[in-house]
């Protein structure tokens, strides 16, 4: 059987050196495996493609058949690490607290313990909307369920 420990193994010989980091890994009893990677500036295809094949190559399908997917931690997965919360430092961000409450702003500050949250909320008049700057929040991490960065077009 595939471990994560072997497939943790090959992401860290493959990312070593780049701002490319491993956000989480998931093999199951029938060996799919699903790797997650993020980077302090922007995660490709290629990147993607390019640890595929690192691991592919490195197991022996001839030994144990399986099923690879690797893929960019993406905008709709919350953050999982902190280094998430370090490279969206000024981004617009949804939190989730542990009491259910949603909370919407530009991420301010993030350490093991805290985040800052310039709060924000949209107003609605008619047809147009306006954006207002509320209080700035700092919550506990221990009160924080999930962030995910805020995509704008």
């Amino acid at each position: 059987m595939i471990t994560e420990k072997q497939i943790e193994q090959l992401v860290a010989e493959n990312l070593e050196g780049t701002d490319r980091f491993l956000v989480a890994l998931k093999v199951s009893s029938t060996n799919v495996i699903q790797v997650f990677i993020d980077a302090d500036s922007a995660v490709t295809i290629d990147h993607c493609v390019a640890l595929s094949r690192h691991i592919e190559g490195s197991l022996d399908r001839e030994t144990e058949d399986f099923e690879l997917k690797v893929m960019s931690s993406g905008a709709d997965r919350p953050f999982s690490l902190l280094r998430q919360y370090k490279k969206n430092i000024g981004n617009k961000v949804d939190v989730l607290t542990t009491e259910d409450n949603k909370i919407r702003g530009v991420l301010l500050e993030a350490d093991d313990k805290v985040i800052k949250i310039q709060q924000e909320k949209t107003v609605t008049r008619g047809k147009s909307k306006k954006t207002i700057i509320g209080e700035e929040l700092t919550l506990p991490m221990s009160e924080v369920s999930q962030t995910k960065v805020v995509i704008t077009f």
